[in-house]
C-alpha cells in the first residue's frame, strides 16, 4: 500500500518516502549576489537530518533582474555552483534527495527597474509597470533558462523543477489574462513553456526527472480555469516534463473566486492531473497533518505530498509524522535520546 514512508522511483531518482519540502524563498537573508549561504545551508541540510525524502530548493532565478527580490538566490553564473553543491553534498549524507526549482519572476520581480513579462500588465496598479519582452528576448531567455539548468546538474542535483506557477514568467506566457502579445508567443501561449522545457531537458542526464510547478487555477477574475490548464500542461508533458507539482493562483489578487487554504483543499486539483495526464504528481497546501497526508496518498489522490510551512515550523516534520503514523521513527543517533 502507497503510504508516507513507502519508496518512490522516478526515473533515475529514489526517494526514502514520499514527503516533499516544497520551495519556499527565504527573503530576509541577505544574498545579494545570488549565492546561499550558511542560513541557506543550515535550513535546507537540517530538514534532510529531519527525514524528509525530498527537498526542492527555492526559486532560483536565471537573471539578477529575475529575482522577486535582491536577497533571493540565483544560478546565472558558473561561480554559483560550488555553494549549491556544498548543500547538496550534505543533504545527500542523510538520504536525502534534492532538486531545485528554477524560474523568472516577469513582472513580479519587485526590485527589478523596469521588470520584464509576457507583456506590459502590472499585477495591479499599485505595482510597477512591466516592460514587454521582445521576440529575440524571449529567445534569449530560453537560453537562459537552459544555461541555469546546466549549472544546477553541474552542481549534483537530483532533480530540477521548473516554475510554471504563482504568476512568475513562464505562467504569465500561458495565461490568457496575461499575455497579450501578437508575435509567435501571443499565437501559443504554450510556446514559451514548451520551448523552456525543451532546452533544460536537452542538458538533463537521461535519467533525471524533470518537475514543473503549475497554478491549476487561476484566482483572479477571468482568470483560466482547470480544464484550461490541464490541456497547457498536456503540451508541457510532450514537451519532456515527468511529474507536475500542482498548486494555484499567485498570478494576482483573487477575486470572486477565492483560495479556500483548508487543509487539503488543492488536492483535487493534483488528482485531476493524475487522472487527465496519468503522470505522477506532488500535491500541496496545508497538509501539515500527519494523517491527511498519508490519506491523501492511500486513496491514491497523489504520489508525494508537500509540506511547506508545517516543514518551516518543525525541521523534523518527517521523523515526527512517522512516530504519529507508525508509532515508531529511527533518527539520527545523536537525537535517539529525544524520540
Amino acid at each position: 500500500m502507497t503510504h508516507l514512508f513507502s519508496s518512490f522511483k522516478l526515473k533515475g531518482m529514489e526517494l526514502k518516502n514520499r514527503i516533499v519540502m516544497p520551495p519556499m524563498c527565504q527573503y530576509s537573508v541577505v544574498a545579494k549576489d545570488g549565492i546561499p549561504n550558511d542560513w541557506h545551508f543550515v535550513h535546507y541540510v537540517s530538514r534532510a537530518v529531519g527525514g524528509t525524502g525530498l527537498i526542492i530548493v527555492e526559486m532560483t532565478d536565471v537573471e539578477p533582474d529575475g529575482r522577486i527580490t535582491d536577497f533571493d538566490l540565483g544560478l546565472w553564473s558558473d561561480d554559483h555552483i560550488p555553494a549549491y553543491e556544498r548543500i547538496v553534498n550534505a543533504v545527500h549524507k542523510y538520504g536525502t534527495k534534492i532538486g531545485i526549482q528554477i524560474a523568472h519572476a516577469g513582472r513580479k520581480a519587485e526590485d527589478a527597474n523596469p521588470p520584464v513579462g509576457a507583456s506590459n500588465i502590472p499585477v495591479t496598479e499599485k505595482w510597477k509597470q512591466p516592460r514587454a519582452l521582445t521576440t529575440e528576448e524571449v529567445k534569449e531567455m530560453v537560453v537562459k533558462y537552459k544555461e541555469a539548468a546546466r549549472r544546477a546538474v553541474a552542481a549534483g542535483f537530483d532533480t530540477i523543477e521548473l516554475h510554471g506557477a504563482h504568476g512568475y514568467l513562464i505562467h504569465q506566457f500561458h495565461s490568457p489574462a496575461i499575455n497579450n502579445r501578437t508575435d509567435e508567443y501571443g499565437e501559443d501561449l504554450s510556446k514559451f513553456g514548451v520551448e523552456v522545457i525543451q532546452a533544460v531537458r536537452s542538458v538533463l542526464p537521461e535519467d533525471m526527472p524533470l518537475l514543473f510547478r503549475i497554478s491549476a487555477i487561476e484566482y483572479m477574475d477571468d482568470g483560466y480555469d482547470l480544464a484550461y490548464s490541464i490541456e497547457i500542461a498536456k503540451k508541457y508533458k510532450e514537451a519532456g516534463v515527468d511529474m507536475f507539482h500542482v498548486s494555484s493562483g499567485g498570478e494576482a489578487p483573487p477575486g470572486k473566486i477565492k483560495p479556500a487554504n483548508t487543509p487539503g483543499y488543492q488536492v483535487p486539483f493534483a488528482r485531476a492531473y493524475k487522472e487527465a495526464l496519468d503522470v505522477p504528481v506532488i500535491t500541496v497546501g496545508n497538509l501539515k497533518d500527519p494523517n491527511l497526508a498519508q490519506k491523501t496518498l492511500v486513496t491514491g489522490e497523489a504520489d508525494l505530498v508537500a509540506i511547506g510551512r508545517g516543514m518551516l515550523n518543525d525541521p523534523y516534520w518527517a521523523l515526527h509524522a512517522e512516530e504519529v503514523i507508525t508509532g515508531k521513527t529511527v533518527p539520527p543517533t545523536p537525537y535517539k535520546r529525544g524520540f
